[in-house]
């Protein structure tokens, strides 16, 4: 903790917090934590940013003051922090800006919902509380983020604890996760309230004993290096958007993956990124069969993203297939060593009351957005010999799902995805922070494979192997360590969080009541 950062938030406590700055300050707040994420990563914003907004929460005299204190917070956070949104609503959605400005504020807004539930609900357990109410806004605040991972299929992005994904902070994943990072941040925020508000330095132990924590618990590492590895190569195609669904380029599309692949069939395993394969796989059987082929011959294995079709259902998925080396022989079309995406994109993927939202405006109407839902469990990849935990684009971001895919046996995480949609913004770098995280929680390497960035490895700590630059035509390679054992957040999830929130929540109703937060 710096001393310029003391004094700034000093400084907000004594003279900005007069109700006519509050909403502004905590919209500001919440925009700059923004460069807390990839690529801007500057960790150490994050528990200064919710300081800040603690400082501001707790002159709220209503529990409207409070709602609109926890709505600006938020929608400064998303505004900012999904902005590369815009891109695709801009770029692909065929809409006037103007509109598509709307669309960006009403989403917006709708996320900013779930802060702003946190602080009106915190405002009205305040009363039934000590002077130490703040330590029930934990618990509340990770009520109000599981319904933002849950409602409506739920959006979980931005999540706090990814701003820490690389970080001392970071240590903490393996035992638990995500989400107990983002409780940590709490804590920390929470003594810097305390001791700005009561001049008391013992608050700043509180601080103190959870980075202390972060940096000793590498101490309690479960996973060992078994002394196998796998080479694999991941191809990045920098197909253009514009061009990938267009029919006339699906010979061409498939054609550049094929010969960025030639010259590394001496790889263990191959992947290709979603749907990097545009032909529909029922319509596409003797390309595939011969790519198969090769495979076999040269004793290797390919994962492409494709899209198949259940010529009895007439349902589309967006998948992955497995070629090549592989049990039970090596491709056929209906072969199960498959997995079919469950968490399908709002919009991009499904559009909820379709009837009323497609003929408005091509936005609602974009290619491939009539997905089915595959199976929230499903059985791991088998590629030569290796078994793979697979999710396909955003479904990373879903903790809970890709932990239940995960099993002792599991060698490797995979997730494919086609980031090309968002541009050069800072989305595909959220992105692959993300990723990062799911390797640091499971204790597994993490493959990514995108079209056009960011493609690479990370390893079971969240070191990066090798990464390929956006925008570029390439294949990335490495020689990737196998590991065993369980991490502690692999056993047992979020229940040790929510059981240490719980417990912080107990903290404010034995102590005597006072007048202060």
């Amino acid at each position: 903790m710096t001393k310029v950062s003391l004094v700034l938030l000093q400084s907000v406590q004594k003279k900005l917090i007069q109700p006519r700055w509050r909403y502004g300050l905590a919209l500001l707040a919440g925009a700059l934590l923004t460069f807390s994420y990839a690529p801007f990563s500057q960790a150490w914003l994050t528990p200064i940013l919710l300081c800040m907004w603690l400082l501001l929460l707790v002159r709220s005299q209503t529990a409207k003051q409070a709602a609109l204190t926890g709505f600006s917070f938020g929608f400064g956070w998303f505004a900012a922090g999904i902005s590369w949104v815009y891109v695709s609503i801009d770029q692909f959605g065929g809409t006037p800006m103007l509109v598509s400005v709307l669309i960006m504020a009403l989403l917006c807004a709708y996320l900013a919902v779930y802060p702003t539930l946190a602080a009106w609900t915190w405002f009205k357990l305040r009363r039934y509380t000590s002077g130490l109410s703040l330590f029930v806004l934990p618990l509340v605040w990770l009520v109000s983020e599981f319904l933002r991972g849950w409602l409506l299929t739920g959006f979980p992005w931005l999540g706090l604890g990814y701003t820490q994904t690389f970080s001392a902070l970071g240590n903490l994943a393996p035992h638990l996760g995500e989400l107990g990072i983002t409780l940590a941040l709490w804590l920390i925020a929470l003594g810097l309230a305390y001791f700005l508000l009561h001049r008391r330095y013992e608050w700043l132990f509180l601080p103190l004993f959870v980075v202390l924590v972060a940096w000793n618990a590498p101490r309690l590492n479960t996973i060992e290096y078994t002394g196998e590895q796998t080479s694999v190569a991941l191809v990045q195609g920098n197909v253009v958007q514009d061009l990938k669904w267009d029919a006339e380029q699906q010979w061409p599309n498939y054609d550049t993956y094929v010969e960025l692949t030639q010259p590394y069939l001496e790889h263990d395993l191959i992947i290709w990124p979603e749907s990097a394969i545009t032909f529909i796989e029922p319509l596409a059987q003797r390309p595939l069969a011969n790519l198969n082929q090769l495979l076999l011959e040269e004793k290797t294995t390919l994962i492409s993203g494709i899209i198949d079709l259940d010529r009895y259902t007439g349902e589309f998925y967006n998948s992955m297939i497995v070629m090549g080396e592989q049990p039970s022989g090596g491709w056929y079309y209906g072969h199960e060593n498959r997995y079919q995406k469950h968490q399908l994109l709002p919009i991009g993927e499904f559009v909820p009351f379709e009837s009323l939202l497609r003929p408005l405006a091509p936005l609602f109407n974009l290619p491939m957005s009539s997905f089915s839902r595959g199976s929230y469990l499903q059985p791991n990849l088998n590629a030569n010999g290796i078994n793979i935990a697979a999710n396909i684009c955003y479904e990373v971001a879903f903790s809970r799902q890709i932990r239940a895919n995960v099993n002792a046996d599991t060698h490797f995480l995979l997730t494919i995805s086609n980031d090309t949609w968002f541009g050069d913004s800072h989305g595909p770098h959220q992105h692959w922070q993300i990723a990062a995280m799911r390797a640091r929680e499971l204790g597994r390497p993490m493959l990514r494979a995108t079209n056009n960035g960011i493609t690479g490895v990370i390893d079971h700590t969240g070191t990066t192997l090798t990464k390929i630059p956006q925008f570029t035509e390439a294949v990335a390679t490495a020689n990737v360590l196998h590991v065993t054992g369980m991490t502690y957040f692999a056993r047992f999830g979020d229940i040790p969080v929510w059981l240490i929130a719980l417990f912080l929540t107990s903290v404010s109703w034995p102590w005597k009541k006072r007048n202060s937060a």
